[in-house]
């Protein structure tokens, strides 16, 4: 028989002896706060002929020391435990009193922890203002070692009774629940959460707000990201505005983010206002980028709270036209040596537009597109009139 099919057995066995009254452990699935001391007792069934001194104890699975073995009278064995730690399992920890043979005579189950903190970082939030879900934290040190039950509870400030929410789930930043049903609106919520388990209670701060102020939405649809005709270090972000708020009067707020296809670090830009559009610039020629974007309804029906983010919007990419280095190709030293100072001047200007050109300012835009275009058309130029006096000093020669 395998270990599995035994425990099953023993399990059987356990129960079928219980009520048969073969012996019996107390107390019975006691609830103890960690650190503290237990002393129970095994009685045997007289119809068992055995010996309270032939028996032994285990602790889920593992052997207890005989010396903390006390035989009461022929049919009871005590055992105590001292400076209990906190459960192991959420069942609780398994306390066995066995024959000699090592048959499974009683049990019982200890349940070995905490009472429950005060929860802490209570953070709400509604999902196009058609519902509101919440998240919080457990107190102290956070796990209680046994069954505790959390439930966030809310009501309307000025009236209303009070209601619990239904539908929870766990995360890894903690506890979360949905109400996804009677959303009122323009009317502020009193929300809390109550923690609770056998060995006492706690509930968390109250939070007062209104559901038009913790609003969110999904991130901004259809990014397209495009080349600005033959510019090398621009591209053009476009998105749509959210439709699930199209009904309601406020102001969005955009943020765009941007890396290149092999760096990791994003860099953001967040002065965009209510556009729904950003012209990016100081890119790297050439270059695959990869464009985020992401909306804050700002001032819904007038609030003044600051708006949560949305999450992130799937990537765009797109890359950059490849440039030339503007000294490559030259063959023409004197007009090089004439423009120098004049390249230098428009580098340092230039820069400066270009830095600040990144947060869609369009009279930037507008200059260092003229720029560039300009900048290009004198390089071509360049170009072929250097190559041109080339051939020319060829056919002489």
């Amino acid at each position: 028989i395998s270990n599995h099919k035994r425990f099953i057995f023993f399990i059987i066995n356990l129960k079928c002896f219980t009520s048969a009254h073969v012996a019996v452990i107390s107390p019975q699935d006691p609830v103890l706060r960690i650190g503290s001391g237990l002393t129970a007792s095994c009685r045997l069934s007289p119809e068992l002929g055995l010996h309270a001194s032939s028996l032994y104890w285990t602790l889920n699975g593992v052997r207890l020391p005989g010396s903390a073995y006390g035989v009461v009278s022929s049919d009871i064995l005590s055992v105590e435990l001292r400076s209990l730690n906190g459960s192991q399992q959420k069942s609780g920890d398994n306390l066995m009193c066995h024959g000699a043979d090592g048959r499974i005579l009683a049990g019982s189950c200890l349940h070995v922890g905490m009472p429950p903190e005060k929860p802490v970082n209570l953070t709400c939030w509604s999902h196009n203002a058609k519902d509101l879900s919440c998240r919080w934290s457990v107190g102290g040190q956070g796990e209680t070692h046994i069954p505790t039950k959390y439930t966030l509870k809310y009501k309307l400030r000025w009236h209303g009774r009070e209601n619990e929410c239904e539908n929870y789930s766990s995360e890894k930043k903690g506890h979360a629940c949905r109400i996804s049903s009677k959303i009122a609106l323009f009317t502020p919520y009193e929300i809390w959460v109550e923690a609770t388990n056998q060995l006492g209670s706690a509930a968390s701060d109250i939070s007062s707000l209104d559901v038009l102020d913790v609003v969110t939405t999904d991130p901004p649809a259809n990014v397209r990201l495009s080349r600005v005709g033959s510019l090398d270090d621009q591209l053009m972000v476009r998105w749509a505005s959210p439709p699930e708020l199209k009904d309601f009067l406020f102001r969005a707020k955009y943020q765009i983010r941007y890396r290149t296809e092999d760096g990791a670090d994003w860099k953001a830009v967040d002065n965009i206002g209510n556009l729904t559009s950003c012209r990016l610039a100081g890119l790297r020629p050439g270059t695959v980028y990869f464009v985020q974007v992401r909306c804050n309804p700002v001032g819904i029906f007038g609030s003044r709270k600051p708006g949560i983010w949305s999450d992130w919007s799937h990537p765009a990419a797109a890359s950059t036209p490849s440039g030339e280095l503007l000294e490559r190709g030259s063959c023409d030293p004197k007009a090089g040596e004439q423009n120098s100072a004049l390249r230098r001047e428009l580098k340092q200007f230039f820069g400066w537009v270009r830095k600040h050109a990144s947060g869609c300012s369009s009279m930037s835009i507008k200059l260092y597109d003229q720029w560039r275009v300009w900048l290009q058309k004198t390089h071509k130029t360049r170009n072929q009139v250097g190559k041109q006096h080339t051939q020319h000093l060829h056919i002489i020669n």
